[in-house]
């Protein structure tokens, strides 16, 4: 409950920081999409999407995952460090004094404001030592080839980076599940690279995310 002595001393409660209604601002006339500070937003329509892929799969062949992957590595560290100082600056408090429920709501808004789809976290193999990150509506999957594995290869490296400045440790990330096959959301599990190295064949092979899972933390 909200005492009155709060709202006297302090007469800002923080709400959704990232509502899209207030957080992406739009210059018709420039053509410029900025946030709510200033910083400049980049729109990413389907055609150019399908155009990484194809432009990537002719110079690059087999090594445009590793491309894509790199490429989210690069951006989710940017990311991360954006993420932790507007959210910071907004709750008047660093990143790692928040509670769990204020950092997963602003990162899943964060997420969906930005054009990501929509996020969640299951955290019920923690202790075994993995993450599950699961999507839904990606664009990299819904507007991404079918090559028969999934491809989501930027978001992989996205999650990877972005997790791994969070915890101070450095995390690896694959995809067991996609949008682009038929599923109905797409899984990742972050963890350490060389644990999750050992299923990279069985994700080709199409082995169903339960059955990685399980084996994941009986290995």
């Amino acid at each position: 409950m909200i005492s009155v002595s709060d709202l006297v001393t302090n007469n800002r409660i923080p709400s959704n920081y990232f509502a899209t209604d207030v957080y992406v601002r739009s210059d018709l006339e420039l053509g410029l999409l900025e946030n709510r500070r200033g910083d400049r937003l980049l729109a990413m329509p389907e055609p150019l999407i399908k155009a990484i892929y194809s432009g990537l799969d002719k110079e690059t062949g087999q090594a445009s995952k590793l491309v894509l992957y790199n490429c989210g590595r690069w951006w989710g560290k940017n990311f991360y460090a954006r993420f932790a100082e507007e959210v910071s600056e907004y709750y008047e408090k660093p990143l790692a004094d928040m509670s769990m429920l204020d950092f997963l709501q602003s990162f899943k808004e964060c997420w969906k404001t930005h054009g990501w789809g929509k996020i969640d976290l299951d955290q019920s193999y923690i202790a075994q030592g993995f993450l599950v990150v699961k999507t839904w509506n990606a664009p990299f999957a819904t507007q991404g080839p079918n090559l028969g594995i999934p491809v989501c290869f930027l978001d992989a490296g996205v999650f990877s980076a972005f997790f791994s400045q969070l915890s101070g440790k450095d995390l690896h990330c694959v995809q067991t599940s996609c949008e682009s096959l038929g599923a109905e959301c797409n899984h990742f599990i972050v963890g350490l690279e060389e644990r999750l190295r050992k299923i990279e064949e069985q994700i080709e092979q199409g082995t169903a995310h339960v059955d990685l899972m399980n084996d994941l933390i009986t290995m």
